[in-house]
């Protein structure tokens, strides 16, 4: 059974790129003891999956200098997973600042600022960032003194867009949109468990149609309110909050599937307020991406698009999976649907127990 705390999850480092006419500046907030520790987080879902785990855990529990010094020590490993490139030139990276929080609550990742630095050649060639697969997702945003910069979600050791020495990158509406769709599908398969555990609750609630479409338009309507107002700024609850009620949803649906049979209309209406929860929960992705008012409509319908079709995923491979071969059955609740209910109960309540307390 799948326990993976908030503490273990593999979050996107955010990379500030700012280019002038001689050198390029990047601030990048990261978890760095992902880097130190050297994890291969290319195919993971959480970093207790790696044999490097326990080296992992210890740095987190580590003093802000005596991290600093692990990751200077590192560093001359860690430089080359690094890719700088001004044209077809290959750029060499100082590290000009390294910034640790103090330790806190190690139930959360603790994210530093690596500040680096590179010069540029005179040949005005616009600039691309990247780094290696192994060391995660990373979100390169474009700073510029004016309008919107760009900002890209890279995954699987992707470049950014070249970046202009001057002005910003024009990136077509369309590229925006189908990458948004990416990045809301990938947040809910592979990447979001706690999401897919609540959309199975509501799938073994019935096989019927109309009462999986009543909470499903609940969930989706819901979810859509809650992630604009959070992305907009209107709604802001602290993570610490939200976490755990996520958790305390899937509990509840799948305790509910076993205990009542019957549809009720109140059932959607307490989906919908769970949706309220998710939705938050997709905005903090998005905040940390970064929408610029350019590309905020085409950045929120993508994310909701994906975030959707992911849904649609999970149902339908759950309905190839057991629903076509035994829904019909008599034993199909008492074997199947119950059973498995109560299964992401558990997982559930270890996470809720877990994000509270732990």
């Amino acid at each position: 059974m799948p326990t993976p705390s908030q503490a273990h999850e593999i979050r996107p480092a955010i990379a500030d790129v700012t280019v002038s006419a001689d050198q390029v500046d990047i601030e990048i907030f990261v978890t760095l003891e992902a880097l130190v520790a050297q994890l291969d987080l290319a195919n993971l879902l959480d970093t207790n999956q790696s044999p490097l785990a326990a080296r992992y855990d210890d740095l987190r529990a580590m003093e802000p200098e005596s991290l600093k010094q692990a990751f200077t020590d590192a560093w001359p490993v860690i430089a080359p997973g690094f890719r700088l490139k001004a044209g077809t030139s290959t750029l060499g990276l100082l590290v000009i600042e390294v910034e640790v929080p103090p330790v806190g609550d190690i139930s959360l990742p603790r994210e530093s600022r690596l500040h680096l630095r590179a010069k540029l050649p005179p040949d005005g060639t616009a600039v691309t960032m990247g780094w290696s697969p192994a060391f995660g997702p990373l979100v390169v945003r474009q700073v510029v003194d004016a309008g919107d910069g760009y900002s890209g979600y890279l995954t699987g050791g992707e470049d950014s867009a070249p970046l202009p020495r001057s002005g910003t990158v024009q990136q077509p509406w369309l590229t925006d949109f189908l990458d948004f769709i990416g990045i809301g599908f990938t947040h809910i398969v592979p990447k979001g468990l706690d999401h897919i555990l609540f959309v199975l609750g509501l799938f073994f609630f019935s096989l019927h149609l109309r009462p999986l479409l009543y909470q499903v338009t609940s969930f989706t309507v819901a979810h859509t309110v809650s992630l604009a107002l959070g992305v907009l700024g209107i709604v802001q609850v602290p993570a610490g909050i939200v976490e755990p009620l996520i958790a305390a949803s899937i509990v509840y649906v799948a305790v509910e599937n076993v205990l009542v049979s019957t549809y009720r209309p109140w059932r959607s209406g307490v989906v919908f307020g769970f949706g309220l929860l998710h939705g938050l929960g997709f905005a903090a992705v998005l905040g940390d991406i970064g929408l610029t008012p350019a590309r905020f409509a085409t950045g929120l319908i993508g994310f909701n698009l994906g975030v959707e079709l992911g849904q649609l995923a999970v149902i339908t491979g759950a309905f190839l999976a057991v629903g076509v071969w035994f829904g019909r059955k008599p034993w199909y609740d008492r074997v199947i649907a119950n059973p498995i209910s109560v299964a992401i109960a558990i997982v559930g309540a270890f996470w809720f127990i877990q994000r509270v307390f732990f």
